[in-house]
């Protein structure tokens, strides 16, 4: 496929540009249709919104709030209301807005004035949703209310449609984070072309991803948020998925490979084990439906459908267009080294091999450092508070979070989180009277009942995401309610949010256990081990503590969220570890399969797990380092989308990846390997006889072998000795092609002597170990004439790459 995609070039192109513009075209003429889906089954706040449902079926459109303050005499004053009053009723005129309830109509409106008559506030509602107001129309009402604002008059507005028209423009974090990609990736390639690649791809991948999303949410409900996430993490996969291919395909032709050939190679290694890491991440994404919460149904379908455009686009249409580069993938300095000094060796070098090396000698003391440091990040997710962020959460310069100040500064603050107790049957009155006695009810108010049905509108003494709120509802649920013979139940946002959280946190365990079981098994069957997925499944969750960690102190402790303009400190989203944890697993797998498929092609080859795990640190842990730095980037642009809940995610994504690339996977994995030895690779014979073999990173096939045959087969044969000249009885040697598959195998005999079959005139690699002695590989040029190559082993030698 890489190489009918390679030489079929502009047809490829030319039909992911068709792709891209005609499902673009689709959505665009469509339109969107997201909708919020917090279907919760079986919870009290649920069963109150059906009855309060049945009782008010005309309720609709958004309802937000116009709030203002004076600094001197009284909101009624005439001074006042010759400008609110104008102001009010050109809103109520404006074509989109049902209505407007002014604090200066009757005495209904006198509950709308605080106590000291500093503070007032008038709702607005809409005709529609908030989603669906047109930003226009909330320009203008917000500009005609803050227009009546002077002197000591302040006038601030609340609510969601409020806060659509205060947010960034739309795309400005995708950019920010692309163009931190693309200087990672400038001075990882040094070459234009190469970097303009991943980004490329990942522009394809999640343009398509997203149209696709667009058009589904008119046939399945999918929350506003799913876009969104489906950006953060379909570049951030895009990018890192073109990155390794064409790492590796730079290498090739570095090695003197023709860039065909070069491509073909990379997409028939790095490229399968891109499609398995793509798989993964939709499995880990797919987790999220064990939990039964509607509401992130939508989002496993955006994030996945992304998933797997990112991952078609790096499989076909990267060959494609690494088929109009050719070369000029190099910088011009590697062009010219290489035209020079002809091919480069294959070995890895600097900082990379170093640090393999240092893992390799003190891999107790390493592990032991990284332990401490992720149990030490891990502290704060011991507080973990699963809640809801509200308006409350906004920075302190927005309008949406002056109004939520004002309103709790002059009626309380309860007042932006109202509890609403849905009553049916049962002594109306004896149930207000035991909600007025409760501890931490500030007012109560029944309304007139409608089809059986009574409201009674419950104000707390404390903010709507306050522990106090929580036991409050509790209160209420299993004391006041049953005390007061009552069949009611207690809803409203606030409560919506307490059950929501509730429930993600009970079926939080079932879902950890599903995607790590997941994990456990498909590792299983890609590295025939054990050990390695039950390593991968024990750092992933050493990961998650940590990454929670940091996301607790800074967003529910407070640390640092002024540096990052990111509002008041609050609890963490309830649905953020379920949405994070699915990503986290899944982008941790990823990392998991580059860096042991490495190793592992180095453990079938030598059976020698030192040497196997040097390797695969030193030729893998400089992509993945900057894989993960493209992904920080990224992660961390959407810090400027205006989404407190993006935000969030973005915060604690970029920490849990850098976390697991800096920490556990160029340091705790390799050294928790190196100390187990040999058993990392262990399996039951009885298992691996059932188990299906699947080839993440396969050998290169014949591309990889020598294309002409001058001679035919032929053999290379000589002594193995030690340093002495001894011979070495009974080392194992291999020999292999310069991709890596095993092409023959023997065993060195009482002289030292060897034989092996070489199947053509060409460049391979003979690998050499023997217990008690070090490894040596070495590249050998075979003509048609035998080959005599004495191979000298070392007793505790180092041979780090090469």
């Amino acid at each position: 496929m890489a190489r009918w995609c390679y030489r079929h070039r502009l047809v490829v192109l030319l039909l992911w540009v068709g792709a891209l513009l005609g499902l673009g075209a689709a959505a665009s003429t469509a339109g969107t249709d997201y909708a919020n889906v917090f279907s919760l089954p079986n919870t009290d706040s649920k069963r109150a919104y059906d009855q309060m449902e049945k009782a008010f079926p005309e309720r609709a459109g958004d309802t937000d709030t116009v709030v203002w303050k004076v600094d001197t005499g009284t909101v009624r004053d005439q001074s006042v209301q010759s400008r609110i009053q104008p102001a009010l009723e050109k809103i109520g005129k404006m074509a989109g807005v049902g209505g407007v309830t002014s604090p200066y109509a009757g005495d209904r409106g006198a509950a709308q004035i605080s106590a000291n008559g500093k503070i007032a506030y008038a709702q607005i509602t809409f005709a529609k949703q908030a989603n669906a107001v047109p930003k226009e129309l909330v320009q203008d009402v917000v500009d005609t209310a803050q227009g009546a604002r002077g002197g000591a008059l302040h006038v601030e507005l609340g609510g969601q449609a409020i806060q659509r028209v205060q947010e960034p423009p739309t795309g400005l974090a995708e950019m920010i984070g692309i163009l931190a990609a693309a200087v990672v990736l400038f001075l990882a390639f040094g070459s234009l072309f190469a970097m303009l690649l991943p980004i490329g791809i990942a522009i394809f991948g999640v343009g398509t991803g997203l149209f696709s999303t667009q058009l589904l949410s008119h046939v399945t409900s999918v929350p506003d948020l799913a876009p969104l996430l489906a950006t953060l993490i379909g570049l951030g996969v895009g990018i890192d998925y073109a990155l390794f291919i064409v790492t590796r395909h730079r290498r090739g032709i570095l090695r003197g490979m023709d860039p065909e050939e070069s491509a073909v190679t990379a997409l028939n290694t790095s490229g399968r084990a891109v499609l398995f890491a793509g798989g993964t991440v939709c499995i880990a994404l797919a987790g999220m439906l064990v939990t039964n919460l509607r509401f992130l149904d939508g989002v496993v379908v955006g994030t996945s459908l992304t998933v797997v455009f990112s991952v078609l686009a790096a499989v076909t249409l990267l060959p494609a267009l690494l088929g109009f580069l050719g070369s000029r993938v190099l910088s011009r300095r590697q062009r010219r080294k290489l035209a020079a000094e002809g091919p480069e060796p294959e070995r890895a070098s600097g900082f990379a091999a170093r640090w393999s090396a240092s893992v390799q000698k003190r891999p107790r003391s390493i592990a032991v450092m990284a332990v401490v440091v992720m149990a030490i990040l891990a502290i704060p997710v011991l507080s973990l508070r699963l809640g809801a962020t509200d308006q409350g959460n906004d920075d302190a310069s927005t309008t949406t979070r002056k109004a939520y100040d004002l309103l709790a500064e002059g009626f309380g603050p309860g007042f932006n989180g109202p509890l609403q107790v849905v009553s049916t049957s049962g002594d109306t009155n004896k149930l207000v009277q035991g909600i007025r006695a409760t501890d931490g009810v500030a007012q109560v108010a029944a309304l007139p009942p409608a089809q059986g049905v009574t409201v009674i509108q419950v104000v707390p003494t404390t903010s709507p995401q306050s522990e106090k709120t929580d036991q409050l509802i509790d209160t209420l649920r299993d004391k006041v309610i049953p005390d007061a013979g009552a069949q009611a139940h207690v809803g409203g946002v606030t409560a919506i949010s307490k059950d929501f959280s509730t429930v993600t946190g009970d079926r939080l365990p079932l879902f950890i256990a599903t995607i790590i079981g997941l994990g456990f098994l498909l590792l299983m069957v890609a590295f025939r081990s054990l050990v390695v997925p039950l390593t991968a499944a024990l750092m992933n969750l050493i990961a998650a503590a940590a990454s929670f960690g940091v996301l607790v102190a800074i967003f529910q402790w407070g640390w640092g969220l002024s540096l990052l303009g990111l509002g008041k400190e609050g609890p963490i989203n309830a649905f953020l570890p379920v949405i994070m944890l699915s990503l986290l697993f899944g982008l941790s797998m990823d990392y998991q399969v580059f860096l042991v498929s490495r190793m592992h092609e180095e453990w079938v080859h030598t059976k020698d797990n030192a040497r196997a795990v040097r390797v695969g640190l030193a030729e893998t842990s400089r992509v993945i380092n900057s894989a993960a730095l493209i992904m920080v980037c990224v992660f961390l642009a959407f810090v400027l989308s205006g989404d407190s809940g993006a935000a969030m995610a973005g915060v604690g994504l970029a920490a849990a990846v850098a976390l697991d690339a800096f920490i556990l996977r160029t340091a705790l994995v390799p050294a928790a390997m190196h100390l187990l030895g040999k058993s990392n690779w262990w399996l039951p014979a009885g298992l691996e006889k059932r188990l299906p073999h699947l080839a993440v990173e396969p050998a290169e096939e014949a591309a990889s072998l020598p294309r002409a045959s001058v001679g035919g087969p032929t053999v290379v044969h000589g002594f193995v000795r030690d340093a002495e000249g001894a011979p070495v009885d009974g080392a194992v040697l291999t020999l292999l092609s310069k991709g890596g598959r095993q092409l023959d195998r023997v065993t060195s005999l009482a002289d030292g002597s060897y034989i092996v079959s070489v199947p053509a005139p060409g460049t391979y690699l003979l690998s050499a170990t023997a217990s008690s002695y070090g490894a040596r590989a070495r590249h050998i040029l075979v003509t048609d004439e035998p080959l005599v190559h004495d191979l000298e082993l070392t007793e505790g030698e180092v041979d780090a790459v090469n």
